[in-house]
């Protein structure tokens, strides 16, 4: 499959349409009674994984009341034969009748239940979400690439500098890596994050005044398992990484800023994935993972290579018994490093900025910001 771009050149001009089930308001207002406050969920049914979050909007920002994450491999074997198997589907139906019960539980009414690139590309992904909805009483909701790429975007809003003038946010999924290039130039640099809240509304749909301006867009379907897949057949550690890097660059070709000349000054990566925040954790020597240490973190390009010339010394054994890669990620994460060492060899610069946040948050924000029950305020 080729990148997923927008119709015209310029992302700017791409339309989004408003789900039918979210509500636009004219203008946000404060919260002024937290405990009276709505409860919002939003799932992220991906390639490899299932994951929730149940929050409740304070201020500006939102609490998590409680979350749900499990690797359900939803993925394995669509690369081969074009179809979710029956095992992957009932090992993700398992998973989802645990997150209807936590709804349940919470008696949350405003909520988003997203499916990603596995169920994008399955031709029997209709007749998953129907058997869903039978079984779990849940309403999957397939959405486009630019959506994915959107809501990630706004989640990492928090993480900008205010001297960024060029942000490159990457979104390094199981099945596919989305890249969001936004020129912030002409935003005041204490308005940065605000304005790229306001993507929310669409790529092109930004208000008044001086707006994030987004370049270019792309959706590579290559995440972490289905550029694993590619490679399968390559016994060699070393060789099999080596070419999922170069295979995931030589995809990148059509991203106009790729050959573009930018200047380091001024130029931000963010990248949000499990892949990421592992990266971090490893280079932490975290054995027990803590968000708080690992979202937020700058990690340099030299810093980054080290970590993965680490993994590859480990070997596969190595790496699935490394605490600091965890049970669920071994088996994927050199695929992801494949990745992680290609954006940060063929762009401007010798920084990362991890995200432990993603499209749940994007979620979550899109929807009480279209409600319009978030504060004015900074965004944490």
């Amino acid at each position: 499959m080729t990148p997923e771009r927008p119709h015209r050149a310029d992302a700017t001009d791409a339309q989004v349409e408003t789900p039918e089930d979210v509500s636009r308001a004219d203008a946000p207002s404060a919260l002024t009674d937290p405990g009276s406050a709505p409860l919002y969920a939003a799932l992220d049914l991906g390639t490899n994984s299932c994951r929730m979050l149940i929050a409740q909007p304070q201020g500006s920002q939102f609490v998590i009341l409680d979350s749900f994450s499990k690797s359900v491999q939803l993925g394995v074997g669509l690369e081969a034969s074009g179809r979710l198997s029956r095992s992957s589907m009932l090992r993700t139906i398992q998973a989802l009748r645990i997150c209807e019960k936590k709804l349940e539980k919470h008696s949350v009414r405003r909520m988003r239940l997203v499916a990603t690139e596995a169920c994008r590309r399955a031709r029997n992904a209709r007749d998953f979400i129907r058997q869903v909805r039978r079984e779990t009483g849940l309403s999957l909701e397939i959405i486009a690439p630019e959506e994915e790429a959107r809501l990630a975007v706004i989640s990492c809003a928090p993480l900008v500098s205010p001297t960024t003038e060029q942000l490159l946010v990457v979104d390094i999924g199981g099945g596919s890596t989305e890249l969001v290039w936004i020129d912030l130039s002409a935003v005041a640099p204490h308005d940065r994050p605000k304005a790229i809240m306001r993507l929310h509304m669409g790529f092109d749909a930004q208000g008044e005044g001086a707006v994030a301006r987004v370049v270019d867009w792309i959706s590579v379907p290559l995440g972490v398992a289905t550029l694993k897949d590619q490679f399968i057949d390559v016994d060699d550690d070393a060789a099999r990484f080596a070419l999922m890097s170069w295979f995931f660059e030589e995809n990148l070709a059509s991203f106009s800023p790729y050959n573009a000349e930018n200047p380091r000054e001024g130029f931000q990566i963010v990248g949000t994935s499990g892949t990421v925040t592992t990266v971090a954790a490893s280079f932490l020597n975290l054995k027990r993972y803590d968000r708080a240490k690992v979202d937020g973190l700058q990690m340099t390009s030299d810093q980054i290579d080290i970590v993965i010339r680490d993994y590859l010394s480990l070997g596969p054994e190595g790496r699935r018994n490394d605490p600091r890669i965890g049970r669920d990620r071994h088996a994927l994460i050199m695929s992801g490093a494949a990745i992680l060492q290609a954006l940060m060899r063929i762009w401007p610069t010798d920084r990362l900025s991890v995200a432990d946040r993603g499209l749940r948050e994007g979620l979550l924000y899109a929807q009480m910001s279209s409600d319009g029950i978030l504060g004015d305020g900074p965004y944490t």
